[in-house]
């Protein structure tokens, strides 16, 4: 059930990134379009690999610039920036550069707060973002003591490099899993109003 979730959210915000793109060509100054293209790459961006995701972010963040220099006081665009700031910073290992898109992420959320003052989701944002770096710092800090674990647990020198590597493996992959969670919870709980705000009503199951 899960991974049909997971699907059926692939392809709604696949095709949302298809009618995006037809939309810009005729009207690239739509700043809704190009919100809702923004935020269904930052989306997406979890259902790739580290690094493909890194790149949908990128692509996500240009679109939302683009938006933002049309309206700069857009503040759905404002608050979708935040999130995809946020993304960045969290598959940054780096935690000095991650700083900087989290510092990025804080003042996107707080402008978007300005515009709008009575969007608790925005507030909620706003006040998570204090606590990102902290978090971040956390989980890599886990990341990097299971790795240094799942490496010392294993024996001397003499362990062939078949039994180290699943071991290894293991671990990059929980780590890749704990920051597909972080996102998640950076951005999928939100999205459920973003998306009821922009995309026409289904009709009922």
């Amino acid at each position: 059930m899960e991974m049909q979730n997971d699907f059926d959210r692939l392809l709604f915000f696949e095709h949302a990134r298809r009618s995006a793109e037809v939309t810009y060509a005729k009207n690239p100054l739509d700043t809704e379009n190009l919100t809702r293209w923004g935020g269904a790459l930052l989306e997406l961006s979890t259902f790739q690999s580290v690094q493909e995701s890194k790149s949908m972010i990128k692509d996500a963040i240009s679109k939302l610039d683009e938006a933002l220099s049309i309206d700069p006081r857009k503040h759905d665009a404002l608050w979708c920036m935040g999130n995809a700031q946020t993304s960045y910073a969290f598959l940054t290992p780096d935690k000095d550069v991650a700083k900087g898109y989290f510092d990025s992420a804080y003042t996107y959320f707080q402008q978007a707060l300005e515009e709008d003052p009575g969007n608790e989701l925005y507030r909620k944002s706003f006040e998570v973002a204090v606590k990102a770096p902290e978090l971040h710092s956390d989980l890599h800090k886990q990341a990097s003591s299971q790795q240094a674990m799942a490496s010392g647990s294993i024996g001397g020198p003499s362990t062939s490099s078949s039994v180290r590597g699943p071991k290894a493996q293991k671990s990059s992959d929980l780590k890749y899993d704990i920051f597909g969670w972080v996102i998640l919870a950076v951005t999928i709980v939100a999205w459920v109003g973003f998306a009821k705000s922009n995309v026409p009503s289904q009709p009922p199951r």
